[in-house]
């Protein structure tokens, strides 16, 4: 049984919208509303609607913005202007923005479906053009890391500020979250960038081992050490050094890693020379250090000499308005030169909005890692097809429930205290913006699309109720 599209209509006039939505539910669409562009591209952040309806003339952004912008997250998704201004200069402007047709008002609602039928068999016949329309812009990316939400745009902007020195940095974040990634985008846009970067994972090599990995060993220092041998240190000089799972390191072995950043030098094992190294040191973990730093299992003194300047990658499942942008650009690795299986050379990929729904109802446990892992089995399995479709998702995403477009609440057999539930809604999403952004009220009141005053005067208002 084929699945329902699901449409979003947009129209500041309820009486109109509420109609239109009634007689599209009538015909077989999943249809959700919204009375402003702000609120339209809300719903659209975090839901792959199938088709957009939106009014030309609305209060804020206007309906070609938030087609032209819907149209960029998703671009499979059919975008329909309605307008009472119905010249050929209005339609090919609309066009021009990514809308696939315009009507206007008034119209018949068979002309209305009309319209969209079109632009459906439309999409069906041309989906391998539909990816052309949306090709990544390079300001939501930084040295291959991907993302338009407000905390990732706050981090291109850390970045870039932080690139330009030689300060020890401390990368954290969930595994997956592409920690080496953003240390090698730092390397690469420091001043150190024509000298070497050097990785090392400390929780993949034994302790035994680790010492000499990073210091390095002269000959006969221990059983097998059969010729002098340079460690990660040295390799690095007047680069970058990346340490991997810092938090893994023993306490003896800390102490060493403390007197180098301190004094930029060290001795190789087995040696009584120093070694003197100009090198940055970038270190990532997925553990919580301040903790472990509490619970004696990591020195103090070396965690605020990593914790200089920090930097938090967020999880997937806390920016999931990025999921479509990953998706392109996971698909472009891996879906050009001619790599898929079939006849002829590889055309463009495209992913049905079926598909995307289920990759953006998951609740993504390996994050950007295990997505980028899921696109490639995807585009293996898509056989030369021109769309990526549910079925060629692995089973866990497959069987993932696809989330409410509207996210609703089930209303309690007594009923609620309106106002009461809508100030506890507003007071936790608040408290919950400004954990995620460390009690920034600048970033939080970004995240919530509020001004910063009047993030401020709630919280004024909240502390007055306590």
């Amino acid at each position: 049984m084929p699945q329902p599209f699901h449409l979003l209509i947009v129209e500041d006039e309820a009486p109109l919208r509420e109609v239109i939505a009634e007689q599209l539910a009538d015909r077989g669409f999943v249809v959700e509303q919204a009375g402003t562009g702000e609120e339209a591209l809300e719903r659209l952040s975090a839901f792959a609607y199938d088709i957009l309806i939106a009014d030309l003339h609305l209060p804020g952004i206007d309906g070609s913005t938030v087609v032209e912008q819907a149209v960029a997250l998703y671009p499979d998704l059919i975008g329909i202007i309605v307008t009472g201004y119905g010249t050929v200069k209005t339609a090919v402007e609309a066009i021009k923005r990514g809308a696939a047709d315009f009507i206007t008002k008034p119209f018949q609602f068979e002309s209305l479906m009309h319209v969209l039928n079109s632009a459906l068999e439309q999409r069906r016949l041309k989906s391998e053009n539909a990816y052309l329309r949306s090709q990544l812009e390079e300001r939501y990316r930084f040295e291959g890391i991907v993302g338009r939400s407000v905390v990732m745009r706050d981090l291109f902007h850390l970045l870039e500020t932080v690139a330009g020195t030689s300060s020890t940095i401390l990368i954290t974040g969930e595994t997956g979250t592409g920690k080496e990634l953003v240390a090698r985008a730092i390397h690469h846009n420091s001043p150190r960038r024509s000298q070497r970067f050097v990785a090392l994972n400390c929780s993949a090599i034994p302790e035994t081992l680790l010492e000499a990995e990073l210091f390095g060993h002269v000959r006969g220092a221990f059983t097998g050490a059969v010729a002098n041998r340079a460690g990660k240190l040295e390799q690095a000089n007047r680069g970058t050094l990346f340490l991997d799972e810092v938090g893994t390191m023993s306490t003896a072995l800390q102490m060493k890693l403390l007197r180098v950043l301190q004094e930029r030098e060290f001795e190789r094992v087995g040696d009584s020379h120093v070694v003197h190294v100009d090198v940055r040191v970038i270190a990532a973990t997925n553990s919580d250090l301040a903790r472990m730093v509490a619970e004696g299992r990591f020195r103090e003194d070396l965690f605020y000499r990593l914790n200089v300047i920090p930097i938090h990658l967020p999880a997937l499942r806390d920016r999931k308005e990025d999921i479509p942008l990953l998706v392109q650009h996971f698909l472009q690795k891996y879906a050009t030169n001619g790599t898929l299986p079939g006849d002829g050379p590889v055309k463009t990929l495209t992913v049905s909005q079926g598909a995307m729904r289920k990759l953006m109802a998951y609740g993504w446990p390996g994050n950007v890692r295990q997505l980028e892992n899921a696109l490639e089995r995807a585009v293996a399995l898509s056989g030369g097809r021109s769309q990526i479709e549910t079925p060629d998702l692995p089973p866990e995403i497959q069987n993932a429930g696809e989330p409410s477009a509207a996210q609703g609440l089930a209303l309690p057999l007594g009923g609620v205290d309106f106002a009461e539930f809508i100030h506890k809604i507003e007071r936790d999403l608040i408290i919950q913006s400004l954990e995620r952004t460390g009690g920034n009220k600048g970033q939080a009141a970004r995240l919530l699309n509020l001004k910063r005053t009047t993030l401020v005067e709630k919280l004024k208002r909240f502390r007055e109720e306590s």
